[in-house]
């Protein structure tokens, strides 16, 4: 199984005031921070390491997780340094920390979804790099991607279109080559590399059927409260 990067570097200025003084990944959620419930899905879905970008309040997110033993993951860091490097940039940095092909996943998405099929679509599809993707239509959040035929034929974030019926579910696999062109502790976006991937049809897509939580904003947070405070009691 690839490595996953875990991009928990952002200022989660939406969460404000809550992450006035906190990074969105030791918010609270379900009695403990959120980066907790993430690392034992990632152990659970078989990660053998994980590589945290972080960036704003790093010190807090290490002190926390250590080396992930207690996570049963192991677990390395990627700091930004004094210039924050955008989701591109900070996976540019890590990359001699993950090898030739890893996961990559937000810092602010709870995916209970199986794994491996997805590592395996990845390799099957021959193409550098690969997004998940969940059959929105609008429901959870705006969708942002055609999706036909295996491969990811539109993605935009602001230019959305009714052909439009999936998003970006949250999770990637991604050829470290793909990254090799872009230029080093420079910001930029993962939407970057991955509308450059679309542009050129290099950009296998992968439909997943869970629906995706995430905590970025105050309403996201409240619902996967509820939704791991009902795991936790055994209940979906």
């Amino acid at each position: 199984m690839y490595p996953l990067a875990l991009l928990a570097g952002g200022q989660a200025t939406r969460l404000r005031p809550v992450t006035e003084r906190i990074p969105k990944a030791m918010v609270e959620v379900a009695g403990e921070p959120f980066i907790a419930h993430q690392l034992r899905l990632m152990a659970r879905e078989g990660i053998p390491r994980v590589v945290i970008c972080t960036g704003y309040l790093a010190d807090q997110i290490r002190d926390f997780v250590g080396d992930g033993s207690r996570f049963s993951v192991q677990v390395a860091y990627s700091l930004d340094g004094p210039t924050l490097l955008g989701t591109g940039g900070a996976l540019k940095k890590a990359l001699p920390l993950l090898g030739n092909c890893f996961f990559v996943m937000y810092g602010d998405s709870y995916l209970d979804t199986a794994f491996v099929p997805i590592e395996q679509a990845f390799r099957e599809s021959g193409l550098p790099a690969l997004m998940t993707v969940f059959r929105n239509e609008n429901q959870w959040d705006t969708s942002n991607v055609e999706f036909t035929g295996g491969v990811i034929a539109r993605y935009d974030k602001k230019d959305r279109r009714p052909s439009m019926r999936f998003i970006d579910y949250g999770l990637g696999v991604i050829n470290t080559e793909i990254l090799a062109a872009w230029p080093p502790e420079t910001p930029f976006d993962l939407a970057d590399v991955y509308r450059r991937l679309v542009d050129q049809g290099r950009l296998a897509g992968y439909e997943v059927h869970e629906r995706f939580y995430e905590i970025g904003s105050h309403a996201g947070l409240k619902e996967t409260d509820e939704h791991l405070r009902m795991k936790k009691n055994g209940r979906k």
